[in-house]
């Protein structure tokens, strides 16, 4: 019966390439000669500069993001206190509940002392780096006044931006009522790492509140791998693992983020998920961006 065989070998080669035994739909822009290991859940979107789109997977229904959340916190943050690269910029004072909140349960947070005055620099390393909740929530009290305003800040930035699908009502991302889609996040991936601050502190594989001895790491264990440079982790049970991504292969940098990774089952699971996919998609690209040469789409232009 060769056309069985046939059909069963054409199975077994989608399975293969797939990672499982379900095949995502991808859409968007799609480049000859790239095939990607798109996650077989939740949502994922992949641009690399100068080139352009290198698809869409899953449904694009917003869906919760978790500490992704803080990349827009950081941007907007940036846009309306900016700094310069080896400058801490303003000092920070650590009000009475950003301290309380240093050991709430269930919270990503790190340890602060009420009193304690913290350049802007480092609040936002201890905001991306060990993802501190207590410290997304601290800035946005000190530039707004209170979080609710400042959450108008941020979806008055999606919009500008053409984030349609997003909604954020917190800067830290425990809420899972803030939401957004991986085509979205990709939009604002690209704004924030305009920043030089920005680039800089999500590359750093640790960082420390002043005056202490220990060291807190980075949450994205991608770094480094694969030209990985960067950007967000986030996870929660009803999010799933969620992964912005940032890398440079071949001067060119490559962006991705990933939604939704073992979504319903706990954080950690979740993160680990999404760690995982993240790095075989970086790897993919990498791959690709090695042994081809890319040919600009029609979403892209040829890097400047």
């Amino acid at each position: 019966m060769p056309g069985m065989r046939c059909f069963l070998t054409f199975i077994l080669l989608v399975s293969a390439l797939s990672g499982c035994g379900t095949v995502p739909s991808v859409s968007g822009a799609a480049v000859p000669g790239v095939s990607l290991p798109w996650p077989a859940e939740g949502q994922a979107a992949v641009e690399v500069e100068g080139v352009g789109s290198l698809g869409v997977s899953g449904e694009a229904n917003p869906v919760p993001i978790a500490s992704v959340t803080k990349v827009m916190t950081a941007y907007v943050i940036l846009r309306r206190h900016p700094i310069r690269p080896g400058e801490d910029g303003p000092l920070i004072t650590v009000d009475g509940t950003a301290a309380d909140e240093s050991y709430v349960p269930q919270e990503s947070t790190v340890p602060l002392r009420e009193g304690r005055r913290i350049p802007l620099r480092r609040m936002l390393e201890l905001m991306l780096v060990p993802s501190g909740n207590n410290a997304a929530r601290l800035l946005a009290r000190w530039d707004a006044g209170s979080q609710e305003r400042f959450v108008e800040r941020m979806n008055a930035a999606a919009d500008g931006l053409g984030m349609a699908h997003t909604r954020y009502t917190g800067a830290s991302g425990s809420e899972d009522s803030t939401v957004s889609t991986a085509a979205d996040q990709l939009k604002l991936a690209e704004e924030a790492m305009r920043d030089p601050v920005f680039r800089e502190v999500v590359a750093q594989a640790d960082t420390a509140v002043p005056g202490d001895a220990g060291r807190l790491p980075n949450t994205n264990t991608l770094l480094n791998r694969h030209g990985v440079v960067g950007i967000k982790t986030g996870s929660g049970t009803a999010a799933g693992g969620n992964l912005m991504w940032a890398s440079r292969v071949q001067g060119r940098l490559v962006l991705g983020v990933i939604l939704g990774q073992a979504a319903g089952t706990n954080p950690t699971a979740g993160l680990a998920a999404a760690l995982e996919a993240g790095g075989k998609m970086s790897a993919a690209v990498e791959q690709w961006l090695g042994s081809a040469t890319p040919v600009p789409t029609e979403a892209g232009a040829p890097e400047a």
